[in-house]
């Protein structure tokens, strides 16, 4: 029988006989695990992460980093990935991103 190599089959990401989903980011467009990316949802207008991927409401993937976060912002991809029109606030969102950037920078 033939041995065919590990690929992508299907959205899934298969590495030493683990199988993980995968998501695409909203700001650099790249595919990878969903365990890479931070869960975001829209709540009255304002885009909040979803840490425990448990909040209602479509989602969008992006990596945790504030480049990704501004591509996105600067490609609009916001309101095409939750589907919905008008400005969303990401202050929030974007404070985070900066707190965790410079607590890898401390450490």
């Amino acid at each position: 029988m033939r041995q065919v190599t590990p690929t992508l089959r299907r959205g899934r990401l298969d590495s030493r006989g683990l199988v993980a989903p995968l998501r695409t980011c909203v700001g650099c467009r790249v595919r990878t695990a969903k365990s890479d990316l931070l869960r975001l949802v829209v709540v009255e207008g304002v885009i909040v992460p979803d840490d425990r991927g448990r909040l209602p409401g479509r989602g969008a993937h992006v990596h945790p980093d504030l480049g990704c976060l501004e591509l996105a912002e600067r490609r609009r991809a916001f309101p095409r990935a939750f589907r919905l029109a008008g400005p969303l606030d990401s202050g929030a969102l974007r404070d985070r991103l900066a707190g965790q950037a410079a607590q890898q920078q401390d450490a």
